[in-house]
């Protein structure tokens, strides 16, 4: 049995947190205990998704759970995004910073599953704001970018 290891959470002011992703181009047995590790490290900051570089590592790919089941993404593009809707967000990289930020109410990716595999998944409310929120720390941007009003 492999055993899962908690990551450490990169905090806004690292510069990781503003650098962007490359792609995956090997997907391995390392790339899928990365996964498993962001994954067990997100449920324990009791986070709703967790991207690559908010644990170090400068790679295309995010975990979301918001209550429904985990799902992976690798190298995942955003193909469609719909209506609109402004939620409250905060962020395990941005402790103790909650405001509200405007994001497509209905948002369609594509990507990889962790074994190389094409997917595409879609969302709505919830998880369509969760799918842009980590999208957004692959390109080395943070929700405090685009707050329209913190709380």
């Amino acid at each position: 049995m492999i055993q899962l290891a908690l990551r450490e959470i990169r905090k806004k002011g690292d510069e990781i947190l503003n650098k962007k992703c490359k792609e995956v181009t090997v997907f391995d047995k390392k790339l899928a205990i990365l996964l498993d590790d962001m994954y067990e490290t997100m449920q324990k900051h009791d986070g709703v998704g967790l991207a690559a570089p908010q644990v170090g590592i400068l790679k295309r790919a995010f975990v979301v759970d918001i209550g429904e089941g985990r799902i992976e993404i690798v190298n995942p593009k955003i193909v469609k995004a719909e209506g609109s809707q402004i939620g409250q967000e905060g962020c395990l990289s941005v402790p103790d910073v909650w405001g509200d930020v405007e994001r497509p109410n209905s948002v369609t990716l594509e990507g990889f599953d962790r074994d190389g595999n094409k997917i595409e998944i879609s969302g709505t409310e919830l998880l369509a704001r969760a799918f842009c929120h980590e999208y957004d720390h692959l390109n080395g941007e943070l929700f405090t970018d685009k707050i329209i009003e913190e709380k």
